[in-house]
């Protein structure tokens, strides 16, 4: 083991310590599998234990802070970040792949939840309701679940924690963190920024370690009152039913398989620009990706056409040089998956017109990488047009007229996001009211939401809780109806 890169470890109790296992698992460039980024701790279940007691002791003081007192530690760490985002940015790329600009955007949007959280300390946080007791006071408040088990992905590695731990901490939880092993020592810095901050000890823990082990550990804890995960479907179904289980709340955000309709009297050019980035950008590695481009057929081989030609211009490459579009697959395990949809889709019939293959590139032959792939003549029923891919792979759908496109959007067990590229506001509203997704967007593409929005799917997507924004506090908090007589 160089002793020139460094081991990251768990950060329990305000302290940084290795597991009792001794054990290290190494976190792998993505662009360069022989590149070691850095070495992570691998934990056991006595690690999350020590964890959560070190939140159960923290929670009485933290909840008794005011919204504004924890929102400055929120403060603190937003310019801390801040002041790192360069660092922390370069490691994203080195340890997931995205791009550098992107890794940035991420980092820069970190900052914003933490800010724009740290604001909602200064929110009301209840509602007087009138009694039908003339000298009574009826109203309401919230008070925090108590200790919030945060499990978060690879694909957003700042962002998506954040916008869980964030809300957690400015409505009096304590949090237990476990981050994805593939962005560990990403996670590691981001841990570094609220240290330093000062948040008291045991108010926010990291404990890194393997899904089964540490995921399924902070599931089934007793003392863990809350549960928000984003991930797979299947871990999530585990995760839900295991916290239901037992009582405690949880709030899942899983996958997706969303379409772009692109009408007939649609701008042909920009709907081919917002497929592109919200298809291929960031490797298709977001739960909002487009996967499924539904196309009338009267622009069908106009549309196809245009969006082949640009597709072939994207740079595939390593993330941080200034040239490259889209970077690897952040890890082997996605980059066998997204080959082997590659190859179901040519099997069941489906014509892929370019690209699913690694590139040709010397400099390409060290990593995860896949050359975007388009494919052709693809039926609904198909697995390529059916199932979470996660990678830089489009299905071109035809539909007879927009009726049809809505049928075909909805024809999947996912409803979390859904675009539509179309110049007649009937078309609009129609759609707005009739697909079944939890992000409507219209001539936009279907990545992205803005942080102070409600965030979250419907059908198999999620749990139909919503995250992010000021809905957030329907899953951190609960509800407490006081009733005060003189």
């Amino acid at each position: 083991m160089s002793t020139d890169i460094r081991t990251y470890g768990n950060y329990i109790n305000g302290e940084w310590t290795i597991s009792a296992s001794g054990k290290q698992s190494a976190s792998l460039n993505p662009a360069n599998r022989n590149e070691v980024v850095g070495y992570l701790t691998m934990s056991e279940q006595s690690d999350v234990d020590r964890a959560v007691e070190a939140a159960v002791a923290a929670k009485k003081a933290w909840r008794k802070l005011s919204g504004a007192a924890r929102g400055e530690y929120l403060y603190k760490a937003a310019a801390i970040l801040e002041r790192r985002i360069d660092e922390v940015a370069a490691m994203m790329t080195r340890e997931m792949g995205k791009t550098l600009p992107e890794a940035k955007g991420e980092t820069a949007r970190g900052v914003a939840i933490l800010k724009y959280y740290a604001g909602e300390g200064m929110r009301k946080i209840g509602d007087i309701i009138p009694s039908t007791d003339s000298e009574a006071l009826m109203f309401t408040t919230r008070v925090p679940l108590g200790v919030v088990g945060v499990i978060s992905p690879w694909n957003f590695p700042v962002a998506i924690p954040i916008w869980k731990m964030a809300p957690a901490l400015i409505y009096g939880n304590t949090v237990v963190w476990k981050p994805a092993l593939d962005t560990g020592v990403t996670a590691a810095l981001i841990m570094e920024c609220l240290a330093e901050a000062g948040f008291p000890a045991g108010v926010v823990n990291l404990v890194s370690g393997s899904g089964s082990v540490v995921g399924g550990r902070i599931a089934e804890h007793p003392a863990v009152d809350g549960v928000t995960f984003t991930g797979s479907n299947a871990v999530g179904k585990q995760i839900g039913q295991t916290a239901l289980a037992r009582g405690a709340k949880y709030q899942l955000e899983m996958g997706g398989k969303n379409p772009i309709i692109v009408a007939a009297d649609a701008d042909i050019d920009l709907a081919v620009d917002a497929t592109i980035s919200g298809g291929i950008r960031s490797t298709g590695q977001k739960c909002t990706a487009t996967s499924r481009v539904i196309v009338e057929k009267a622009v069908y081989e106009t549309f196809r056409d245009r969006l082949l030609a640009k597709v072939r211009g994207l740079k595939v490459g390593d993330g941080l040089q200034p040239d490259t579009w889209l970077g690897p697959c952040a890890n082997e395990n996605q980059w066998k998956t997204v080959l082997d949809y590659i190859e179901k889709g040519k099997a069941e019939g489906a014509e892929l017109l370019y690209g699913g293959h690694q590139p040709e590139d010397p400099a390409c032959q060290d990593g995860y990488y896949v050359v975007p792939a388009v494919f052709d003549k693809v039926d609904s029923k198909m697995a390529i047009a059916q199932e979470e891919i996660f990678g830089p792979v489009l299905a071109l759908i035809q539909a007879e007229d927009l009726e049809h496109a809505i049928e075909l959007a909805n024809d999947v067990e996912f409803g979390l996001s859904a675009s539509i590229y179309t110049q007649n506001i009937g078309h609009i509203l129609a759609f707005i009211q009739d697909v079944d997704a939890g992000l409507v967007r219209i001539n936009a593409e279907t990545a992205g939401v803005e942080l102070q929005a409600p965030f979250g799917g419907m059908k198999s997507s999620s749990s139909h809780s919503r995250e992010q924004g000021q809905a957030a506090i329907e899953f951190f908090t609960a509800v407490k109806t006081v009733f005060v007589k003189a």
